[in-house]
This record gives structure tokens, C-alpha cells and sequence, in this order.
């Protein structure tokens, strides 16, 4: 049976090239989906300092304004895709406070559109006004 070589360039073309190609691609459609980013309105440690209770806004390309709020390790920076436990297409301020027996409180924006309002969050029991 005959041995059959392929040329050293040829086999480099036919390995590398498709590499390259799926890389190019990819970067360009990781650079046509809008980052996110999020900033951080107000940040209160928890009174067990367990968690911090974070508010603040995301953006994602062309997001409507909205307010937010999670709550995330102490000290930590709230991650681009933090499921929030509430959330509202209003940019106000959502006056936030833990109360003395550990209860999350907020304040819903008058006339504002809820998107999400979870009754506890984390074990957290939250009441909003």
C-alpha cells in the first residue's frame, strides 16, 4: 500500500486556517452584543453582615432606565447578570434599609411599572412601601 504525505504547508493550512477563521468569528460577534454594565446606586451591609443590599441600574445597549436590588457577598461588586429580587423601569431612589429584626425595606417608585417583586430573597423576609 503506498504511503501518502501531505506537504507540510498544506496540512498547516488545512489545521490552522479553520482556527483562525472560528476565532475571527467568534471575536466578531462577542463585539455585537452590548456589554453590560451596572451602577451602583446605594450599598448597606446587612446587620448579621452577611450579605450587603445593594440598588442600583443596569444597561444593556439600548435598556430602558430602571432601578434595581440584589443582595451579594459583603464587599463584593454586584455581577453584570445579578438576578435582582426587584426591579422597576423608574430610575428612582428605592430608599433601602434593613430593619432591627433583619427585614429588607423598599420604597416603590409612585406609578412605576414592577417588573419583579420577590417576598424574600435569601432566607430575607421584604417588605415594600
Amino acid at each position: 500500500m503506498p504511503k501518502l504525505a501531505m506537504p507540510m504547508p498544506v496540512l498547516l493550512i488545512l489545521t490552522v486556517g479553520p482556527a483562525v477563521l472560528i476565532g475571527a468569528t467568534l471575536w466578531m460577534a462577542n463585539s455585537l452584543v452590548p456589554a453590560c454594565t451596572i451602577a451602583e446606586i446605594e450599598r448597606l451591609p446587612a446587620p448579621d453582615g452577611q450579605f450587603d443590599l445593594v440598588t442600583f441600574s443596569r444597561e444593556c445597549g439600548t435598556t430602558a432606565p430602571n432601578s434595581q436590588a440584589a443582595l451579594v457577598p459583603p464587599g463584593e461588586e454586584v455581577p453584570y447578570d445579578a438576578a435582582a429580587f426587584f426591579s422597576t423601569d423608574a430610575t428612582a431612589d428605592l430608599d433601602p434599609r434593613w430593619t432591627d429584626d433583619g427585614v429588607i425595606e423598599l420604597d416603590i417608585p409612585p406609578g412605576a411599572t414592577v417588573f419583579r417583586q420577590d417576598d424574600a430573597v435569601a432566607g430575607v423576609a421584604v417588605s415594600y412601601r
